[in-house]
Parts: structure tokens; C-alpha cells; sequence
């Protein structure tokens, strides 16, 4: 029988709407717009989509939205200074620096990152976010594990009390997600490149999250009967069909993990499309922050 198919386009629905009522309320409440800036540097075409996914979520919903483009030149001197402008413009309750930077600016990613003001940083990327989120206090949390969460909450799928495995530990999905399961009560065990006997963890799994950046990597014996299987992976390989073209897969088989798992996201059209919805929901709560302020 084949899983409960756990498509984004529902739960973003649902988040955005959330995310709308909100703003509602700051409008009532302070006569203030949530406010959402976007830093692109370069010209990275993937970035551009993703930077014009981010424009139209804002529009939809009402919100202020102001694109920052900067030249594949710009310093690492510039960049901050823009990045200090908008911390300090009013109109502008979230800053988003859309990565990768271009090569000359990487080795500043982290100096970039933490320029943002922590209460503006709607990526959840900030060590002061970080930490916030580590010791269980009000923060605002990266967007794609928040996501994955709230879908899991809104398709009723038990977390207290269930084991969770989440293969893969970077900061940006598989360390978060390990603090977020956590902080509703799950067991959770967190897996990586050195793990030894990985299929063996990962069939104890009631929750399984996968976000290790292989295509295809998580195959049916790796999953136990029944289990919820949520795929972050986003991954090109070549079209079987078309040599000129490329295809995109997750992190899971998900043709023969679907008939083991008892719910399952698929990609595309599954996780990518829950986190413009949770950037809007942070864009929200950085807005009430700084307005309580």
C-alpha cells in the first residue's frame, strides 16, 4: 500500500494564510506592514528564482518587499554597509542574504550573517537565533526544519514520544531539526557520514528526515513500515529521457520508498514549497518583536 503522499502545496497554503492574518493584526495593531528586504549579490540564476519566489510570497500577503541587487564586484565592505542601512530602516522587519555569495565573498559568509541584527534575522541563521533555539527560548528558526515541523503538526503526525532520525548535521536543516524535535518530545537521533550500521538506526525510525545531499540515498531497507519520511534533499541528475536536460530528485528513492513508508514528501512539490511560507511566518514574528519593542 503506498504512503500518505504529504504535499507542500497544502501545508504552505495553510502557513501562508496564517502568516496573512498576522500582518492583519500588526496593521490593526501598530498601522505598521511587515517589511521583508532581500540582498542578491551576483547574478546566480538559481538565486535569482529563488529571490523572485521570495517577492511574490511577500506581495501575496500584502507584505513591504524590497530586492537589494548588488554587483558580483561588490566588497566585502559594501555588502556590510547595506546590510547596516537595513538594520537600521524602520520600514524593514526581516533581512535575507541570499546564498552562496559569490566566490570572493565567501570566506565573509559568516562575518555577513552575523551583521544582520539578530531580531531581523528571518533566516534564523544568527548565533543569538542559534542559541535562542538550543535553550528553548522564543526565536526565530530556520526556515526549511520550522517547515518541516509544522507540516508534520498540521498532517497530525505524532511527534511526542516517537523516534525520530534525521540523517544529516548542518546548520542550516539537521541541527535545527534535532532542537526542534526535541523541544516537542521526541526521541531523537541525529546520523552523519561516520555513522556506522546506518540502515540499522534509521529502520528504528518512526520520524525519518533526510537531509544529506545524495540523490536517491535512502532506499526501502533503510525505512521502517509505516514510517513518516520527509525528503529536504534537492538534487539534479540527468534526465533519463533527455541528455540536454537535468531531473530533480531528494534525498530518498521515493518510487520504492512510497510503498514502505506510511507518509512520505515528495520532490519536487514537497519541503522547497513550505519555506517561502515559513520566511513569511518569521517575517510576521520579526515584525511583532520589534514592534513590542
Amino acid at each position: 500500500m503506498s504512503a500518505k503522499l504529504l504535499e507542500g502545496k497544502f501545508f504552505a497554503a495553510a502557513l501562508k494564510e496564517e502568516a496573512g492574518k498576522k500582518a492583519e493584526e500588526i496593521r490593526n495593531k501598530y498601522g505598521v506592514n511587515p517589511g521583508l528586504a532581500v540582498i542578491i549579490v551576483g547574478e546566480n540564476p538559481a538565486s535569482q528564482v529563488y529571490v523572485r519566489n521570495k517577492h511574490k510570497g511577500c506581495t501575496e500577503l500584502g507584505f513591504y518587499s524590497e530586492g537589494v541587487e548588488m554587483p558580483e564586484t561588490t566588497t566585502r565592505e559594501e555588502l556590510l554597509a547595506e546590510i547596516h542601512r537595513l538594520n537600521n530602516d524602520p520600514k524593514i522587519h526581516g533581512i535575507l542574504v541570499q546564498l552562496p555569495l559569490p566566490k570572493a565573498l565567501q570566506p565573509y559568509e559568516s562575518e555577513v550573517l552575523e551583521a544582520i541584527d539578530p531580531l531581523k534575522d528571518v533566516d534564523g541563521f544568527h548565533p543569538v537565533n542559534v542559541g535562542r533555539l538550543v535553550t528553548g527560548q522564543k526565536a526565530l528558526i530556520p526556515c526549511t526544519p520550522h517547515g518541516c515541523i509544522r507540516m508534520l503538526e498540521l498532517a497530525g503526525i505524532p511527534i511526542e514520544g516517537k523516534h525520530a532520525v534525521v540523517i544529516g548535521r548542518s546548520n542550516i536543516v539537521g541541527k535545527p531539526m534535532l532542537h526542534l524535535l526535541l523541544s516537542r518530545n521526541a526521541t531523537v537521533t541525529i546520523c552523519h557520514s561516520r555513522t556506522a550500521n546506518l540502515a540499522e538506526i534509521t529502520k528504528q525510525a518512526d520520524i525519518l528526515v533526510a537531509a544529506v545531499g545524495k540523490p536517491r540515498f535512502v532506499t526501502p531497507d533503510m525505512v521502517k513500515p509505516g514510517a513518516a519520511v520527509i525528503d529536504v534533499g534537492i538534487n539534479r541528475i540527468p534526465h533519463p529521457e533527455d541528455s540536454t536536460r537535468t531531473k530533480l530528485v531528494g534525498d530518498v528513492d521515493f518510487e520504492a520508498v512510497k510503498e514502505v513508508a506510511g507518509a512520505i514528501t515528495p520532490v519536487p512539490g514537497g519541503v522547497g514549497l513550505l519555506t517561502i511560507a515559513m520566511l513569511m511566518q518569521n517575517t510576521v514574528i520579526a515584525a511583532e518583536l520589534q514592534l513590542a519593542k
